[in-house]
């Protein structure tokens, strides 16, 4: 309990270091309980992601096997985490279960803030599980406790790659549930938990993607991105999922009712993303400028990147951590993990190494230079390191767009043909829309 206030800073610099994070939706609500109700299909990284998007230190239901883990329960402890107990782990516990939703009850009360994951587990599943109802009832039961309204709040999580350092997450806060008509009903009614749990699992699945099959991603994904492009709407994050959302619903029910006609568009999508994939393209740049003038611009924008410092920096910043770097590599590869709990494992096994090479590195500057320069290294080799790394992404990104402009300029009768389907394919989606 004590670490709380200090886990939720560092659960936030987590987030924000592991992955480049994107946030959208209302904000959580600043005071006053809150009960915070996630999807789980990273592990222990879902809790730092749900973290930094409340902004507010926030407790956690864990299930009770993590706080006899030698490796992490000291941290389930330390965060202030209250233990849940699962039949699937120790039938003859579940009893305690009474004493935890006490708990929580309690801390509800207090007006803090409390996260749950009401799928129960953690998996990689192309969409979420079945609810459980524990989040309904401790809802309902924290409201008949305290006599004050509790917000429940859903948090989708959407990953481009959760396995992968630096890859993109987007975090999606959803408004506030409306359940006042069920907050008076006590958690031992049947059927008001049935009802809040229906109401939690459509609120989750409004802030996430959930495909019938992991194949179905790259349709779906194509298929908004294109309509986006020849519509000329600019997307912000949030509105792309509720697009992607509505378009899986789509290829759901055209599955279903055996619509020939959009099962080709489907094939057709999926063939047209492919092409755009083989030539490192996406829908909107077959319509993007790509005039002498725009490249001129482009490149003056980004001319900084290339100039000595920026260099100095990039190169340093990647030679100074690249051993703990490929350590935590071969190490986490040596474990054979399942693929929802790479990641945390990446960041345990990355905190420690990185901490030790960093406390070596120090101990060498202090010996040597004395430990004013100790202390600089601490401060200066994480800042040299972080600042390289996003010179680094945006070498990457620059070398994208430069390769994109001078494949459109070089191709000119292959983009004009691939325009045209794309163009054919947006009005047959606008149709089946």
């Amino acid at each position: 309990m004590w670490l709380l206030p200090v886990f939720s800073l560092l659960a936030r610099l987590a987030a924000r270091v592991y992955y480049r994070v994107r946030f959208g939706g209302p904000p959580v609500p600043a005071s006053g309980p809150v009960l915070l109700v996630a999807n789980h299909p990273n592990s222990l990284l879902d809790p730092t992601l749900v973290v930094a998007s409340a902004g507010r230190p926030v407790r956690f239901l864990a299930k009770a096997p993590l706080f006899s883990d030698m490796k992490i329960g000291w941290l389930m402890k330390a965060a202030g985490a209250i233990p849940v107990y699962r039949r699937s782990d120790d039938p003859s516990l579940m009893s305690r279960n009474e004493d935890a939703f006490r708990a929580v009850f309690e801390v509800l009360s207090n007006g803090a803030a409390v996260g749950i994951f009401p799928e129960g587990i953690s998996h990689s599943e192309s969409s979420m599980a079945p609810l459980k109802t524990g989040a309904a009832r401790i809802a309902l039961g924290a409201a008949s406790t305290s006599r004050r309204p509790i917000s429940i709040v859903p948090v989708g999580l959407s990953f481009r790659d959760k396995d992968t350092f630096r890859s993109d997450v987007f975090v999606v806060r959803g408004s506030p549930l409306v359940w006042d008509d069920l907050a008076a009903r006590r958690p031992d009614d049947v059927d008001a938990v049935r009802e809040l749990t229906s109401r939690i699992d459509a609120a989750l699945r409004s802030v996430t993607i959930n495909l019938g099959s992991w194949e179905d991603g790259p349709i779906v994904e194509c298929a908004v991105r294109i309509w986006e492009a020849e519509k000329g709407t600019p997307s912000r994050d949030a509105e792309r999922l509720s697009r992607m959302e509505f378009t899986t619903g789509v290829l759901a029910r055209v599955r279903e009712n055996g619509d020939a006609s959009a099962l080709q568009l489907a094939q057709d999508v999926r063939r047209h993303d492919r092409r755009l994939a083989r030539l490192g393209l996406r829908p909107s740049d077959l319509i993007a400028d790509v005039g002498p003038g725009r490249g001129v611009n482009w490149a003056a924008r980004r001319l900084h990147l290339f100039m000595p410092l920026g260099i100095v920096f990039a190169v340093v910043g990647a030679a100074l951590f690249w051993i703990p770097y490929q350590l935590t590599g071969m190490i986490v590869t040596r474990l054979r993990l399942e693929e929802d709990v790479r990641s945390t494992w990446k960041l345990l096994i990355g905190i420690v190494l990185y901490t030790v090479w960093l406390v070596a590195l120090m101990i060498v500057a202090g010996t040597t230079f004395g430990w004013g320069a100790a202390l600089l290294t601490a401060v200066g080799v994480p800042a040299v390191a972080m600042i390289g790394l996003l010179v680094r992404e945006r070498w990457q990104s620059a070398w994208a767009d430069a390769r994109t402009f001078f494949l459109l300029r070089s191709r000119g009768s292959l983009i004009a043909k691939l325009r045209s389907e794309q163009k054919d394919l947006a009005a047959r989606l606008e149709k089946l829309r």
